[in-house]
């Protein structure tokens, strides 16, 4: 598979405006794809911000001229019905052919129990999302569908505009129960390089993608793997390290697992996380060969599909 760069756009730390304008330039530098988060509640308090992907999406591509779109990522289980997430990302890939990709995942309780949704453990929201996106294929490809599932049904739904082929489907994952469904359905694996583990990728996420895919009859090789880079670039390391303090509760593996919601609670967590750590997890970068390297590394790892997330002191000095 070639290589392709992609360029991360954060609803929770900037302004849509601002993302539109870093979109703009990202496809002028040579980037090839913008994905971009969905959150209700953003990782932190202070500075936050709050845009709606759907709607920003629209306006992205309407912006640009080649570059894909897509999210990274959307949990299409409890405060989206799948059939709407079916009907919206239709809507966007007739209007922008071949540039649209959806990026699916299991979700976090700061999106969904702030608009009433319950927070059900981690196997009901792997088999919601499994449930999801058949019904968000069944959508995409078949007129007049009848769906029983243990947590959706569809009686004699039918989508009036449909995408002319499928919809590149990506499912993020760090543990082997999320990477199995990506095998079994998802074009490609999406995973997050603060929380990467190179002996856990080999010993656990690719087997399970590989489990995944024989399952359903598929070509694992055909899956691509696909990685979100957090990066902050800048000449000063100590500045670089700083700008990406708003991120540093992302580190912690419990604020998406147990029914933490509140950004200030949450931000409250992340102050606890230490600039050696933050220094570690993220990509700190005070020159582009250091940027280039790392990238590579993650290159021999089987990842042909990278994005950066940047929280560089100067956006537009790290995507130039």
């Amino acid at each position: 598979m070639v290589l392709k760069i992609g360029y991360a756009t954060e609803h929770e730390q900037y302004s849509p405006t601002k993302l539109l304008d870093f979109t703009v330039l990202a496809e002028q530098y040579g980037f090839e794809a913008i994905w971009t988060s969905d959150h209700f509640h953003p990782w932190a308090h202070k500075g936050a911000s709050g845009g709606f992907s759907w709607v920003w999406m629209a306006a992205a591509a309407e912006r640009t001229k080649k570059v894909e779109v897509g999210t990274a990522v959307i949990a299409p289980t409890l405060r989206y019905n799948p059939a709407i997430v079916a009907q919206a990302f239709a809507t966007l890939a007739v209007m922008y052919p071949n540039r649209i990709f959806i990026g699916l995942g299991t979700g976090e309780a700061m999106n969904e129990i702030p608009v009433g949704c319950e927070w059900p453990p981690f196997r009901e929201r792997c088999e919601r999302l499994e449930e999801a996106i058949k019904v968000m294929k069944l959508l995409w490809t078949k007129e007049f569908v009848n769906f029983k599932g243990k947590y959706y049904n569809l009686k004699k739904a039918n989508l009036y505009t449909r995408p002319n082929k499928p919809i590149p489907i990506y499912v993020a994952a760090s543990g082997p129960r999320s990477a199995e469904i990506a095998g079994k359905y998802a074009d490609g694996f999406l995973t997050y390089s603060g929380l990467l583990r190179p002996r856990h990728l080999k010993e656990v996420l690719y087997p399970a993608i590989e489990r995944g895919a024989k399952a359903t009859g598929r070509d694992p090789k055909s899956i691509e793997n696909a990685l979100e880079i957090a990066v902050s670039y800048d000449e000063d390391f100590d500045k670089a390290v700083a700008s990406c303090r708003f991120w540093a509760a992302c580190l912690l593996p419990f604020t998406s697992k147990y029914p933490i919601y509140d950004p200030r609670e949450i931000e409250a967590h992340g102050n606890m996380v230490d600039e050696k750590l933050l220094a570690e997890r993220w990509l700190i970068a005070t020159n582009p060969d250091e940027g280039i390297k790392k990238t590579e590394e993650y290159i021999k790892l089987g990842f042909t599909n990278i994005h950066y997330l940047s929280s560089s002191p100067d956006e537009e000095k790290f995507l130039k």
